[in-house]
């Protein structure tokens, strides 16, 4: 990207086969030089929509050039293909050159193949690289812990660290589209750091944590997972998780959170075991019964701690009555108004569809689990 961008004086990018931004050299090319993590591009990296928009369009542009042979002018930047046979590697961009002649344009276009060549190199020894390392992420989910002093120095001679925090992402789809997910994988890791690995059924990723956690990297993997193999790709999020005994729990906890997602009908989504409410608590090894009470009833707790008043108890004793506005006043002795008044501030503080079936059934759990806590 450095030397295309000084050879034709302008801002470049170079993206992956799904718009994901790898480098960029300029203001316009996304930021200053460096690697795809810096703008949210690499795995666990940002949701951004205009960001997902901006990259659906270059993949687009760079599908017209492979149609064309040759480079694209669109919006203000020319895009080249990088191909090798039919695959789409990527694509190079260039900003700030609309005026792009002859020779420049041909140079533009020999550099995209030049970056192709680059990639295949990279990608090869990445694959081959991630092969060896996902064979120690299989021993390490098949025994943890019959020689984890082993598996921590092996990995460190394969340049992975396994006592480093990890995001560890379980991801499953169905059909022919299984075959391609493992391929998936090693693409959408490539460049990030991460290993992966094909264990139980499923396709085992992990990933530096990259300020994004759990549910949010399983969300973004799942929508460029699902690209990659041209099917919905389901995907679980756990950790982050350090040393060969915490990873297989973290592992254990995708399993059960995957098999989740699929009951629950969210095929082609991510989320953590956090994500999911009062299943979560099912589901989770570390139950975290606080985080779900404080999750659900945060607002209302904080409103009564602050000004004295009887939010938690009014909504605990309405959804106690079955719903009934009159029973609810006489278990609180107070008026039926001042009932509709409390249950009108739940709506201000938790939103609307809080007396829906789904998120009055988490109510009531969070409403019990804090009054058995003693609270």
């Amino acid at each position: 990207a450095d030397a295309v961008a000084g050879l034709l004086k302008g801002d470049v990018a170079v993206h992956d086969g799904s718009g994901r931004p790898l480098t960029a050299v300029g203001a316009h090319g996304g930021g200053a030089s460096g690697s795809g993590e810096e703008f949210g591009g690499a795995p666990g990296g940002g949701e951004d929509g205009a960001g997902a928009a901006e990259a659906a369009d270059l993949v687009a542009a760079a599908k017209r050039s492979r149609a064309a042979a040759r480079a694209v002018f669109r919006d203000g930047r020319w895009v080249c293909a990088m191909l090798a046979g039919q695959e789409l590697l990527g694509c190079l961009v260039l900003y700030g050159r609309p005026d792009l002649d002859g020779p420049d344009q041909r140079l533009f276009e020999r550099s995209s193949v030049v970056t192709s060549l680059l990639l295949l190199l990279r990608r090869s020894v990445a694959e081959t690289e991630n092969r060896v390392r996902g064979d120690l992420i299989t021993d390490l989910l098949t025994a943890p812990d019959r020689d984890p002093a082993g598996l921590v120095a092996r990995g460190r001679r394969l340049g992975f660290d396994l006592d480093r925090p990890h995001i560890l992402l379980a991801a499953r789809t169905g059909g022919e589209a299984r075959d391609r997910l493992a391929d998936a994988a090693v693409q959408y890791l490539f460049g990030g750091g991460g290993v992966s690995a094909e264990h139980e059924g499923a396709v085992v990723l992990l990933l530096p944590p990259g300020g994004a956690g759990p549910g949010k990297a399983a969300r973004l993997a799942a929508g460029q997972l699902g690209q990659l193999v041209g099917s919905p790709v389901t995907v679980a999020g756990a950790g982050p998780a350090a040393g060969p005994r915490a990873i297989a729990d973290a592992h254990t906890e995708g399993v059960r959170c995957l098999r989740a997602l699929r009951v629950l009908g969210r095929a082609g989504q991510g989320a953590s075991v956090a994500e999911l409410g009062f299943l979560g608590v099912l589901l989770g090894d570390h139950h975290d019964v606080d985080g779900f009470v404080t999750t659900a009833l945060g607002p209302l707790l904080e409103y009564d701690a602050q000004r004295g008043t009887q939010l938690v108890r009014t909504l605990r004793a309405y959804f106690d009555c079955g719903g009934s506005l009159t029973r609810a006043k006489e278990d609180l002795h107070v008026h039926v108004n001042t009932v509709v008044q409390r249950l009108d501030r739940v709506q201000a503080l938790l939103g609307p569809d809080w007396n829906t079936p789904e998120q009055a059934l988490e109510l009531q759990l969070a409403l019990r689990l804090h009054l058995l806590s003693g609270a």
